[in-house]
C-alpha cells in the first residue's frame, strides 16, 4: 500500500545531461531514468548555496522563512519548528533513511542531519568524506596537492575508495534490507560530485578529450552587470592549482586552457556520478522494486562554468539556480511496470552511445520548494496546507505548490495558453514564476561576497524567473530583524529570454519595470 520513494539529490549539478540536450556530456543512466520520467526543463532552486537550498526544499519553506542564508543556524531554533518532508513521511508510516549529503551537515541541521525528527535511523555518511579537501591530487611534479581539478587513481585514495562510491554501496545495502523486511521506505541519497574539488576516478577523463571541450559561450563579465550581482568565486581561488595562477581579484579571468580543464573535469565528474546513479537504479531492479518505487532526481542548485566570467554558484543567474528535476512514477510517467521487470539496466558510459529522450517534458517554470507537497500528493498522502503569509508558528505547511498538475499536460497546452492572450499584462501576471534570492555584504565584490555570514548581509537580491524573463532587484537588507527594504533598491537586472537566453544583456536601466516590481512584491 503506497509507493516507496527513492529521492536522489546531487550537489552542484546544473542540467548538463544528455536528457537536457547537452551534446558533450555522457550521462546514459540518468538519461535512461529521464526516458521513463516526467522531466522539468525549467526548475529552479530558492538560493544557490547548499545549506539554504536544502533546508528550503526539505521544509517546503523559502529562505526568508527558514531564516537561513548561510550555514550557521538551525531552523527549529532560529525560525520555527517546521516539519520536514522526510519527517512527514516518517509520521505517515514510512521508514525514512538518509545516505550521504541530504541535509547540509553541521549547525544548519543540528549536527545530526535533523535526526531523529526526519529519519528512522541515524543518517549514513561515507567514512572517506573527511578526506575531501586533503592533498590527494597528484601534480605533474609527483607531489600531492589540494587542487580544484583532481582526477585520481582510486586505489591510491584513503581506504581505496571515494565517498560517492561508499554512498552507493550503502544505499544498495539498504534497498536489500527494505526488500527483506517488506518495509515501505523513503530513501534519500545525496551525492557529492560534481561539487568541488572535482575529484573523480581518472579514467573518466578519457571520455572528454580536452580539444573537444568548448569554453562557455559568454566567458566575459557583462558590461551592464551591476557589481553587486557578481560573485568572485573565492572558494576555487583557494585551491592550490588556481592559487598558482595568481589571478587578479575579483574579475579574473582564468587562462582559457585552465577554463577548459575545469569544464572537462566537471563533465568527467558528472559521468562518474552517472555511473553511481546507474548502479543504484540497477539495484532497484535487482531487488524487484522498480514497479512500486517512485524515483525523484534533482540537485540543490547549479554551478557556473565560466559564463559571465564567473565560476561556482553564489548568484541569481540560471547557471547557478537552474537544476535538473525528474520524477519516475510507475504507472503514471510510464505504463504500469510488472513486478520483476527490468526498467533500469546499467549502462556503461564508456561503451553506450545512443542517447535516450525524456518520456515527457514540461517547460513549466517550477521551484524546488514545491517538492514537499508534490511528493506528498504522488504518495497519496494529504498535501500539507499552504502557509499563511507569516508562518513561523505553523509546524506543517508549505510555501510551494504541488506540481503534479503538470505531469500530464502536453506541450501544446503551454503554448495554447499564450496565444489566447490579447492582454499582455494579464498573460504575464498569470505566468508561473520561480523565486530565488542571494545575499551580499556590499555593493562591490568582497572576499566574503560569495558566502556572507548573516551578520554581514547588507543587501538581498530577489530574483523572479518566468518563461519570458529574469528580473532581479538588489535591495537593502537588515540582518538583525531579517527585513528587506524594497524602497532602497541598490541595483536591478532584467533579461528577456527570447533574445538573450544566456542572460548577458541587462536591460533594466533602459526599460520601464514598474509592474515587474509589483509582481516581485506580490
Amino acid at each position: 500500500d503506497g509507493m516507496n520513494i527513492l529521492f536522489i539529490v546531487v550537489d552542484d549539478l546544473r542540467p548538463v545531461l544528455g536528457c537536457y540536450g547537452d551534446k558533450v556530456v555522457k550521462s546514459p543512466n540518468i538519461d535512461q531514468l529521464a526516458s521513463q520520467s516526467i522531466v522539468f526543463s525549467n526548475a529552479y532552486a530558492q538560493q544557490a548555496l547548499c545549506a539554504p537550498s536544502r533546508v528550503s526544499f526539505l521544509t517546503g519553506r523559502r529562505p526568508d522563512t527558514t531564516r537561513l542564508y548561510d550555514f550557521y543556524s538551525y531552523w527549529r531554533v532560529h525560525a520555527g519548528n517546521y516539519s520536514t518532508m522526510p519527517q512527514y513521511f516518517k509520521e505517515n508510516g514510512y521508514v525514512t533513511l538518509s545516505v550521504g549529503k541530504v541535509f547540509h551537515p553541521g549547525v544548519s541541521s543540528n549536527h545530526s542531519d535533523d535526526y531523529p525528527y526526519s529519519w528512522s535511523v541515524p543518517p549514513f555518511h561515507p567514512s572517506t568524506e573527511k578526506y575531501e579537501n586533503d592533498k590527494t591530487c597528484r601534480g605533474k611534479d609527483g607531489k600531492l596537492y589540494a587542487n580544484l581539478v583532481c582526477p585520481v587513481d582510486v586505489t591510491e585514495m584513503p581506504k581505496g575508495t571515494l565517498p560517492d562510491i561508499q554512498s552507493t554501496e550503502e544505499a544498495i545495502r539498504l534497498l536489500n534490507v527494505m526488500k527483506a523486511n517488506k518495509q515501505k521506505f523513503f530513501l534519500a541519497v545525496g551525492y557529492h560530485k560534481p561539487h568541488i574539488p572535482l575529484r573523480y576516478p581518472q579514467e573518466f577523463l578519457k571520455l572528454y578529450p580536452l580539444e573537444n571541450i568548448p569554453l562557455a559561450p559568454d566567458p566575459w563579465v557583462p558590461a551592464e552587470l551591476p557589481s553587486v550581482a557578481y560573485n568572485p568565486w573565492t572558494d576555487i581561488r583557494r585551491r592550490d592549482d588556481v592559487e598558482a595562477l595568481n589571478v587578479s581579484f575579483p574579475y579574473g579571468p582564468l587562462p582559457e586552457e585552465f577554463q577548459r580543464q575545469i569544464r572537462q573535469s566537471y563533465y568527467a565528474a558528472v559521468s562518474y556520478l552517472d555511473v553511481q546513479v546507474g548502479l543504484l537504479l540497477n539495484a532497484l531492479d535487482n531487488v524487484g522494486l522498480s514497479n512500486n518505487t517512485m524515483v525523484v532526481f534533482t540537485a540543490d542548485h547549479g554551478w557556473s562554468l565560466g559564463e559571465h566570467g564567473e565560476w561556482a554558484k553564489y548568484s541569481n543567474f540560471d547557471v547557478a539556480t537552474r537544476v535538473p528535476l525528474m520524477f519516475y512514477v510507475p504507472g503514471m510517467t510510464t505504463s504500469s511496470v510488472s513486478q520483476g521487470m527490468r526498467v533500469f539496466p546499467y549502462l556503461d558510459p564508456f561503451s553506450h552511445t545512443v542517447g535516450s529522450v525524456p518520456q515527457g517534458q514540461s517547460k513549466e517554470v517550477v521551484e524546488l520548494v514545491s517538492l514537499f507537497p508534490t511528493l506528498a500528493e504522488l504518495a497519496g498522502l494529504q498535501v500539507p496546507p499552504a502557509c499563511p503569509k507569516v508562518s513561523f508558528h505553523v509546524a506543517l505547511c508549505t510555501e510551494g505548490t504541488s506540481i503534479v498538475r503538470y505531469f500530464n499536460a502536453s506541450e501544446e497546452k503551454v503554448q495554447e495558453g499564450k496565444e489566447d492572450c490579447g492582454d499582455t499584462a494579464r498573460c504575464f501576471n498569470e505566468e508561473p514564476a520561480a523565486f530565488s534570492q542571494y545575499p551580499r555584504p556590499a555593493d562591490s565584490p568582497q572576499w566574503n561576497s560569495d558566502k556572507p555570514k548573516l551578520k554581514d548581509i547588507r543587501i538581498m537580491g530577489y530574483s523572479m524567473r518566468t518563461i519570458d524573463y529574469r528580473y532581479t532587484v538588489w535591495v537593502q537588507f537588515n540582518p538583525k530583524n531579517f527585513s528587506a527594504n524594497f524602497e532602497d533598491v541598490h541595483a536591478g537586472e532584467l533579461y528577456m529570454m527570447e533574445t538573450d537566453p544566456n542572460q548577458d544583456y541587462n536591460i533594466y536601466n533602459n526599460t520601464s519595470h514598474g509592474w515587474f516590481f509589483k509582481k516581485i512584491l506580490g
